[in-house]
């Protein structure tokens, strides 16, 4: 009897895995203990080995197909063997329909569905719960697979007929609002629709870095401007170094594209009279601290008159937003997509703690709220960039260097 190559467990969440590689080709003699075909979950990869000698006798899943564990994806045999069916099948009896449904026929791309009222549907258990998560109607979904069956595919590329309002008229996102503000809007609803936006917190310890400020003001005297050691130009050097420390957070994702920058343009969030603006300050990189403090006062003072040169208002590779004057500790900035992080900076606090050598003393802390997009960006590694950018701001000769 064939042997079924089933889909495997990989962990305890782990509850579909995708076929990514047949190693073998229907026909092909295979030996136990053999790689057969690599599947993957979420976060790991594997290869799933032969039970037995035989012949590959069918691939059931394709590469690409996503199936439950322990569904079947191929079978293992003699050849000329017959294949177990119905396997990956669930009959489900499609319900009596409660009303008519009005639709408009040009917004249906599907073909129409020859069912009959009635008649069994066959359903893979995978294109079953998709359907479900996204409240189609399994009965208005045309099955490709054997017999009619609805796989993940069909799922994934059915159109829903768009039913006609009667009530509320669809409204356009920003509808009632004007000039800046329906743009603020739009963009705004545009990120938290097409991006997973994820944010941390943490204080940095900048005791030192006032320290330093005040040292070097002392140093330097009239011989620099007030502006290169300012906290936003400390702030924005040290989120320069981290970029480059973490790479990947110096990027952009536009749900077709991944595109890490080596060029880093740090957007600074501006509040103005009729919105919110954030002007660029290009290839931070390349700017030492009196450059930074210079190219930031430059370029919020011409957002704030009007001035600023249309070129400046996009293309920022990772953006930077303040409320510490607004007395806001946390908060949750919303990412100015395509990037795939912004900083936001909290108001400053005291706090005392006790001291290695059991003093107490009062150290000066800094909130930090960091948005990602975990589609592209996972906790840990932004953990590591947030932890970066706290070290430099920690250490602040570091930001010399």
């Amino acid at each position: 009897m064939a042997e079924a190559i089933l889909m495997p467990t990989l962990g305890l969440t782990m509850t579909e895995g995708t076929v990514d590689k047949w190693y073998k080709a229907v026909g092909d003699s295979v030996e136990k203990g053999e790689a057969l075909v690599s599947i993957s979950s979420e976060k790991l990869t594997h290869d799933v080995e032969a039970s037995e000698d035989g012949y590959l006798i069918a691939i059931t899943v394709e590469e690409g197909g996503e199936v439950p564990c322990q569904a079947a994806i191929g079978y293992i045999g003699e050849k000329g063997e017959s294949v177990p069916t119905g396997e990956e099948e669930q009959p489900v009896e499609q319900p009596e329909p409660e009303t008519p449904k009005t639709v408009s026929e040009t917004e249906n791309n599907n073909p129409p569905s020859t069912r009959q009222t009635g008649e069994r549907l066959f359903v893979t258990p995978l294109a079953r719960r998709i359907a479900e998560e996204k409240g189609y109607e399994l009965s208005e979904i045309v099955g490709t697979g054997g017999n009619g069956r609805i796989t993940r595919r069909d799922v994934e590329r059915h159109q829903p007929a768009v039913k006609v309002a009667t009530s509320a008229p669809v409204t356009e996102v920003g509808e009632g609002l004007q000039g800046m503000r329906k743009v603020i809007a739009k963009r705004m609803h545009h990120s938290l629709q097409q991006s997973a936006q994820l944010t941390l917190h943490r204080k940095a310890n900048i005791s030192s870095l006032l320290a330093f400020r005040k040292e070097m003001k002392v140093k330097t005297g009239e011989q620099v401007k007030r502006s290169t050691f300012s906290l936003n130009t400390l702030l924005i050097k040290a989120i320069s170094l981290a970029l480059q420390d973490y790479p990947e957070m110096n990027a952009w994702y536009d749900q077709t594209t991944h595109t890490l920058h080596d060029a880093i343009h740090i957007g600074v969030a501006v509040a103005v009279e009729d919105g919110l603006v954030v002007p660029v300050i290009q290839n931070v990189q390349q700017q030492s601290l009196s450059q930074l403090g210079e190219s930031f006062t430059t370029v919020t003072s011409q957002a704030l008159d009007g001035t600023l040169p249309s070129d400046l208002y996009s293309g920022s590779t990772f953006t930077i937003t303040n409320l510490g004057q607004a007395g806001i500790e946390y908060f949750t900035p919303i990412l100015n997509t395509p990037e795939v992080g912004i900083l936001g900076i909290g108001a400053t606090t005291s706090r005392l703690v006790l001291t290695e050598q059991k003093e107490v003393a009062e150290i000066q802390e800094l909130p930090l709220s960091l948005t990602i997009d975990h589609q592209v960006i996972d906790g840990a590694p932004a953990a590591a960039f947030l932890g970066k950018v706290c070290d430099y701001l920690e250490n602040p000769y570091m930001l010399l260097v």
